[in-house]
């Protein structure tokens, strides 16, 4: 699954507990007719990934929905969902060919073949 949108904010990294367990937040506003603000939630590894990013640049994101239960210590058994990224991709700047390589000129640029041989269809060398 993927969000994509505007970067609102850049959380900083969070250390949790003696292992070590390390998260780190991204706030993304859509561009759809109701816009929402998705956090998204990046673990581990995962959290430099987001060190190149500021506010207001258009980002896509690769997501995983994640849920777990907890029970309370009342016995009451509690659901909980998070999104988790995995990736991230600057949008803007971006060239549809690929990176380093030079744009494709548009089809119409191009003149059209004209000394093609309808008896030499056959050439090929193998």
């Amino acid at each position: 699954m993927e969000v994509q949108g505007k970067v609102k904010m850049v959380g900083d990294t969070q250390t949790f507990g003696s292992n070590g367990f390390r998260k780190r937040e991204i706030v993304v506003t859509t561009e759809e007719q109701y816009p929402q603000h998705i956090m998204v939630e990046f673990v581990q590894d995962k959290t430099d990934l987001l060190d190149s990013y500021k506010p207001g640049q258009n980002v896509k994101i690769s997501i995983n929905l994640r849920g777990r239960e907890w029970v309370n210590p009342q016995g009451e058994t509690k659901y909980f969902n998070s999104i988790q990224g995995w990736r991230i991709e600057n949008l803007e700047g971006s060239s549809p060919s690929g990176a380093g390589m030079p744009p494709v000129p548009p089809a119409d640029q191009f003149e059209p073949a004209s000394n093609f041989d309808d008896d030499d269809h056959d050439d090929l060398p193998f």
